[in-house]
């Protein structure tokens, strides 16, 4: 069949060669302007006002409190929209399918990581955008307790305190902090988004410590001799509303942070390659694998947690990259790099499995990416067809009531031991009767541990254009890289008789019309040149 194809490509050739040289060209190849974004080089990124010759600033604040009304003091009505939005909330509303108008957010999802803030929100809200989240009391109308320099701080030596509800280190420099604050950085962004999960790189798999100061190669945006953009530079924010969707929290498609706001639909000089952009995410091709620098969890097993040594402490070992293959406190985990990821059909909406849901099938789709190749957009909630889209799938082991058949969120942490958290007393039984009390849900007291996955679509480390995927990539019918979407045909991958038969007659079909078209050229040529003798 491949000398066959061989002969077939040496004959359409010299064929279409012989018929096309006589004749002037007049046909081009249609060809779309490139649409970039703008250069660093002509980006102003430098505070617009120096906060150091502010008095109110110079003060030595006696909590963070302070600090934050000092702040509101110039930049008022700034809580009220930062009240509003979600990374203070850590909620949204949105609509699930057969569920209706749902609260989702790290407040209240269930994740196959840490599974869930419930119960230790004073360790968990180390990531938050406020000041003493520690439990159920906290106040989300208080002004003062917003924290305003951690997306704003240009020191780097602002952080918080590990089990401190949110609260500043006390090592912090508050009023030095407060006199530098200019438009948040990739470090600001990256505090929380870099090291969520326990570690960096744990759960996006895309988002990396690395990637503050890295190659084209690891991220074409963000490289240091690049673009050098920061994280806002895409997540376009009015009024401290930012663009972007993490759909292990969210389920709507709207307000998302795109490749053609910048690039538009037709950003490449090749009419297949953007036609290819109505099915295929802009991600697909161009993050060909993730984890480029450090590995990111892959699987995580909490079933095997509790391994204590001979001082009841938990244990723990690392692999010779210093990942965590096992914590006493958590369990075995694999890690990877240079993951190829996993593809699937997307159309920018998904689905949750709550606390409250019954598990109907294993493993349990913590977040169902919908989509389908018939998906063509006709959906009006999706606003758009279903793209081919790679994903990060994180699996793992987690525990679930074995007689109500629903996730549980235990109690994991606590300052002190004796309190039913697991990370301290490591009792699954205590620690799951403790945290669904504290949400408020029945628990039967029979547990067990269920398979999980969880679904990451993937947005950066982008590659240079020379490092895309090829056609020959996904167009192969060993080792496609959409070997696992068989809902639609892929020429090169599928084999079809009639589609195969089909393009073989019409090959040979082809061949035959180069050379009648060729010999009838001739034979016309050639009379019109005798003809032209004899008029002379």
């Amino acid at each position: 069949m491949k000398k066959f194809v061989s002969i077939v490509l040496i004959i359409l050739f010299f064929g279409v060669l012989t018929d096309v040289m006589p004749q002037e060209k007049t046909d081009s190849v249609r060809t779309f302007p490139l649409v970039n974004y703008i250069y660093k080089a002509n980006r102003n990124t430098s505070p617009s006002v120096d906060h150091s010759k502010f008095e109110i600033l110079k003060q030595d604040f006696e909590d963070a409190h302070q600090l934050t009304a000092a702040c509101l003091s110039c930049h008022t009505e700034r809580d009220k929209e930062i009240m509003a939005t979600s990374h203070w909330n850590w909620e949204r509303e949105d609509v699930l399918e057969g569920k209706g108008k749902v609260k989702l957010g790290k407040k209240n999802i269930i994740n196959n990581f840490c599974i869930g803030v419930s119960g230790s929100e004073a360790t968990c809200t180390r990531c938050h955008i406020g000041y003493g989240w520690k439990d159920k009391s906290f106040d989300f109308t208080e002004p003062t307790n917003i924290d305003c320099v951690v997306c704003h701080d240009q020191t780097d030596t602002y952080k918080k305190g590990k089990g401190m509800a949110g609260l500043p280190d006390p090592s912090v420099n508050l009023s030095y902090v407060a006199q530098n604050v200019g438009t948040p950085r990739q470090e600001n962004c990256g505090v929380c988004h870099f090291w969520g999960g326990g570690g960096n790189n744990v759960k996006h798999g895309d988002l990396d410590v690395a990637m503050l100061d890295c190659s084209r190669e690891v991220d074409v945006h963000m490289a240091s001799e690049g673009e050098d953009m920061s994280c806002v530079e895409c997540h376009k924010t009015e009024k401290h509303q930012m663009a972007g969707r993490v759909y292990a929290l969210s389920s709507e498609n709207k307000n998302r942070a795109t490749c053609i706001q910048c690039h538009t639909s037709k950003p490449h000089q090749d009419e297949m390659l953007n036609d290819h952009n109505i099915r295929v995410a802009c991600q697909t091709c161009h993050i060909p694998v993730y984890a480029k620098q450090n590995a990111t969890k892959m699987w995580w097993d909490w079933s095997s947690a509790g391994r204590l040594d001979e001082h009841g402490k938990p244990t723990h070992e690392n692999d010779a990259y210093g990942n965590h293959n096992y914590l006493g406190i958590k369990g075995n985990f694999i890690y990877d790099d240079w993951v190829k990821p996993e593809y699937y059909w997307f159309n920018g909406l998904a689905n949750h499995q709550l606390i409250t849901d019954k598990i109907e099938s294993v493993p349990v789709q913590m977040n169902s990416l919908y989509g389908s190749y018939r998906d063509k957009g006709e959906n009006q909630a999706s606003l758009e067809p279903s793209k081919i889209w790679p994903v990060k799938v994180h699996r793992g082991r987690q525990v679930y009531d074995t007689i109500n058949m629903t996730l549980i969120q235990p109690k994991l942490w606590d300052k002190e031991k004796g309190k039913g958290a697991y990370w301290t007393d490591f009792d699954w039984e205590e620690a799951n009767r403790l945290g669904m009390e504290y949400i408020g849900k029945d628990y039967s007291g029979a547990y067990g541990f269920i398979e999980t996955e969880m679904y990451w679509p993937l947005n950066h480390q982008v590659s240079p254009a020379d490092k895309a995927l090829q056609c020959v990539d996904c167009h192969q019918r060993k080792d496609s890289r959409l070997a696992s979407l068989t809902d639609f045909y892929l020429p090169g991958r599928d084999s079809n008789a009639f589609l195969d038969g089909f393009g073989v007659i019409a090959v040979i079909g082809a061949i035959i019309g180069v050379f009648v078209h060729s010999i009838l050229r001739r034979i016309m040529r050639r009379k019109c040149f005798f003809q032209k003798e004899s008029n002379e």
